[in-house]
């Protein structure tokens, strides 16, 4: 039996665990905090622009499981929101047991509030992690789905507060970076204006804050948009945010909320004084533990140099995905880097050439486009997602943007990769 040992249990580090345990793989995934997904508990948008097509062409090559929850869980469906279209929004209070129970499903080993703290490496392999308890963990490759937000510190340094605490530094410790600690030298992302990091995208709004008849209206059509007056629009922050594919206008003109069982605010922070001036807005309040006044996380802090297999560069048995593999925004999109991720970490232990996807897939070119951008200064400063700004406009000029799903199956049938994550390799 191959070992494989996941690190993060975020969207990207449930889907290498699960690709990693499909492939035939023993598999332990270590999650610090006491909760799966990471900022996935917090998200909820999916399926939305070019994320349709990733996510159908994941469930094409048998990596659909993740999907298919998303779909099952999903409060609204086939939503139309500024600058997106055909989007769902899975229930971000209902998500995570049920993405556990998937993954306990497969045999996998999911151990939550367990930190490394140390890594142990022979030369160009790791050997083992060490976790905050001294305890040993073994594994013959190794996936690094750690994020690039984090510790407190770097928030406060590099931003305007660490007002997401969906990553709960205070109580779980700061996030440890295996590519760090296996002596590999990150890359940092940087704003718009040439500082480090970007703004997490959204906070929260507790519901029940909301005047009756504008929470009733939200539930039903699953978003909200009210125009803002002139004082009171944002156009100075656009810049600053992780998620490029809401920099635009109609964010900084309008309050947008969408419904993911919290209300989303679709905005890094807005002061709580001027939210209250807005109608039906008057008794807002913040989801705790988030603040969303003032600031938000800073992500894009510690990516791992990689290659297009997601393997990282100088470790020979140590893969990443999500934002650890680059300047990536959104679940699909850490879904589908996790799949590659797990599954090239079973190929690794079987000395088997590692799987890359090809150009003709929109997740193979997204991640080759990707790692290319990054070589540049102004590429650095973009982030990059199926559902808009910079890759969506390419994915839609290289024709590679679809809605139907056949459509989609047949690209994938004629790459021969259909069902490959669901190919026992061991």
């Amino acid at each position: 039996m191959i070992n494989v040992v996941v690190v993060g249990g975020g969207w990207a580090g449930c889907a290498a665990a699960l690709a990693a345990a499909k492939a035939g793989a023993q598999v332990v995934l270590l999650e610090r905090t006491d909760l799966l997904l990471g900022t996935g508990l917090v998200g909820g948008i999916f399926r939305n622009n070019g994320r349709f097509t990733a996510a159908e062409e994941a469930i094409a090559m048998g990596g659909g499981d993740l999907f298919v929850a998303m779909d099952a869980n999903s409060r609204h469906r086939g939503i139309h929101f500024p600058g997106h279209s055909h989007a769902s929004f899975y229930d971000v209070t209902t998500m995570e047991p049920l993405v556990k129970k998937i993954l306990q499903n497969y045999g996998i080993d999911v151990r939550s509030r367990t930190r490394v703290a140390n890594v142990v490496k022979y030369r160009k392999k790791i050997q083992y992690l060490v976790n905050d308890n001294d305890e040993i963990i073994q594994g013959d490759a190794f996936v690094d789905t750690t994020g690039t937000s984090g510790p407190m510190g770097n928030c406060l340094k590099y931003g305007n507060g660490c007002a997401m605490c969906i990553l709960r530094c205070p109580t779980f410790g700061p996030r440890v970076s295996i590519t760090a600690k296996a002596d590999v030298k990150e890359i940092i992302g940087k704003k718009a204006d040439g500082s480090y990091g970007a703004m997490s995208g959204s906070c929260k709004i507790n519901k029940d804050s909301l005047r009756p008849e504008l929470k009733d209206q939200l539930e039903k059509e699953g978003m909200v948009v009210i125009p803002l007056p002139e004082n009171l629009k944002k156009t100075g922050m656009l810049g600053k945010k992780a998620c490029s594919q809401y920099a635009i206008a109609d964010y900084a003109e309008n309050i947008v909320l969408i419904d993911t069982g919290h209300a989303k605010l679709m905005t890094p922070f807005f002061p709580l004084d001027a939210l209250r001036t807005i109608p039906g807005l008057e008794r807002a309040r913040y989801e705790d533990p988030y603040s969303g006044g003032v600031g938000n996380s800073i992500r894009y802090l510690g990516m791992a140099p990689c290659s297009h297999s997601l393997k990282v560069d100088g470790v020979d048995n140590l893969f990443c995905a999500g934002e650890k593999a680059g300047i990536m925004v959104g679940h699909t999109e850490a879904v589908v880097t996790g799949l590659l991720a797990g599954h090239n970490a079973v190929r690794c232990c079987l000395d088997m050439q590692y799987l890359e996807l090809p150009s003709e897939l929109a997740a193979g070119d997204f991640i080759a486009f990707i790692h290319e951008q990054m070589t540049t200064e102004e590429g650095l400063r973009l982030r990059y997602t199926f559902s808009g700004s910079v890759y969506f406009e390419r994915m839609k000029k290289l024709e590679l943007y679809s809605s139907q799903r056949g459509e989609v199956n047949d690209r994938v049938t004629k790459t021969n990769l259909t069902d490959i994550y669901n190919t026992c390799l061991v």
